[in-house]
């Protein structure tokens, strides 16, 4: 397939726009942008990347809705189809998610179990919490999803959490016993080996006060994760489907809180999805690459929990046709989400780094030896000042892209401030 590669703006002159055809320039297009905040990450990375953008399908996560409002009218008018997951309130976008609709395979079931459990930025650092009790509740949780893929005609995740809320049980002599035990000792006499009934037996074979604080802590993370405004997600219509999103030009704007931890969990369980579905997809394909590429732009990326398997996906993305943006406030901050391991395997497969100054002095130190510069020249370096990493190049000193002198965002910002001059008058009147 002959494809036009879209182009990368990542600093200010003709030196700082790249190429994202990786045949063409022998670098992958994950980018990893470091700054504080404030420092202009979206306006100069984020943004221009909807004005550049006419090939690839794009995945947005967004914590202003001023994006979506934005760009989407740019984007339908280059044949992009427009999605918006909007995770604060879901009735406003116009598409769901229900993890449930992307289950082919018992593997699936326990990658839903594991990424639900692991959502959690604790799980991140080594020797935070006990494996065993992290596994004996994705038992728990696989059994409970099995059982309602089994059970119910048109299930949905809904199905699984009011599975759980109803969940009871008691000590029996030390030994486990719920409400649920007829319903499964009745799946086991039609088929003995089956997978919900293999994982509910895990469950219940553990000593009565082990399964009572795998219980707990599973209640915790359910309900901290699944809000009341979430359940409304699962009953939406339409939803995501990542296969089309990969056939045909597609924008998924995803929009997240910045202050609501809840939806930071659920925000990483989606994106470990995201990037599963998409890996399978185009390993479906005859020439092992999606037939859209998918280019993932992630504001805030080490903010809230960690994605499930990230540190693994990155580093096969190229020859998929998938890429990352990665938004970070400091290699620090990456580092007390996945860890120093996989935060680094992360870094080292983003062959742009995008530099914006930071106040983390081991992100200085790190820029420093990247750069061969003083550590004091890092540290104070002048805001809008910009260093750009790009494997087997030398580092380029110069200025954040300034997006206003461009003249189609000059246009597209006008119309926006526009529309938003006659809502407010028509509120007025």
């Amino acid at each position: 397939m002959n494809r036009k590669a879209d182009m990368m703006i990542l600093g200010a002159g003709e030196k700082c726009t790249f190429s994202s055809d990786s045949k063409l320039t022998g670098v992958n297009n994950n980018v990893l942008v470091i700054g504080g905040s404030g420092s202009g990450k979206t306006v100069s990375i984020i943004e221009p990347r909807f004005l550049t953008t006419f090939s690839k399908s794009l995945i947005v996560t967004v914590t202003k809705r001023r994006i979506v409002e934005k760009y989407a009218s740019l984007m339908k008018e280059r044949g992009y189809q427009i999605w918006d997951l909007n995770f604060v309130h879901p009735l406003e976008g116009n598409v769901g998610f229900d993890p449930l609709h992307h289950i082919a395979a018992f593997s699936d079931i326990t990658f839903l179990a594991r990424s639900i459990v692991l959502a959690n930025p604790q799980k991140a650092i080594p020797n935070a919490a006990d494996p065993y009790w992290d596994e004996a509740a994705i038992s728990l949780l696989s059994a409970e999803i099995a059982y309602v893929l089994m059970m119910e005609e048109n299930p949905s995740f809904e199905d699984v959490l009011d599975f759980h809320n109803n969940l009871k049980f008691e000590d029996s002599g030390g030994v486990i016993t719920t409400n649920y035990d007829y319903e499964f000792e009745c799946l086991e006499e039609q088929e003995p080996s089956c997978f919900a009934v293999t994982c509910w037996k895990s469950f219940k074979n553990l000593p009565i006060k082990t399964g009572s604080c795998v219980f707990s802590s599973l209640n915790t993370t359910m309900d901290s994760i699944f809000t009341p405004e979430l359940r409304v997600m699962f009953q939406m219509k339409q939803t995501v489907d990542f296969e089309k999103l990969a056939s045909r030009k597609t924008v998924l704007f995803v929009t997240s809180s910045p202050v609501n931890s809840s939806l930071h969990c659920f925000t990483s369980m989606f994106y470990g999805y995201a990037f599963k579905e998409l890996f399978e997809f185009a390993e479906g394909q005859p020439n092992g690459e999606l037939p859209v590429y998918v280019d993932v732009l992630a504001d805030d990326f080490a903010t809230g929990c960690p994605i499930n398997m990230f540190e693994q996906y990155i580093s096969i993305f190229r020859e998929k046709g998938l890429s990352v943006t990665l938004l970070i406030q400091s290699e620090s901050q990456l580092s007390s989400l996945y860890g120093k391991d996989k935060a680094t395997t992360i870094i080292n497969n983003c062959d742009s780094i995008c530099y914006l100054g930071s106040m983390d002095i081991d992100t200085g130190k790190n820029i420093s030896l990247r750069s061969n510069k003083p550590l004091e020249d890092i540290l104070y370096m002048p805001v809008g000042e910009e260093i750009i990493f790009r494997r087997g190049q030398k580092p380029v000193f110069t200025q954040r892209y300034n997006i206003t002198e461009n003249k189609l965002y000059q246009k597209i910002s006008a119309a926006y401030e526009k529309r938003i001059d006659d809502e407010m008058e028509d509120r007025l009147k």
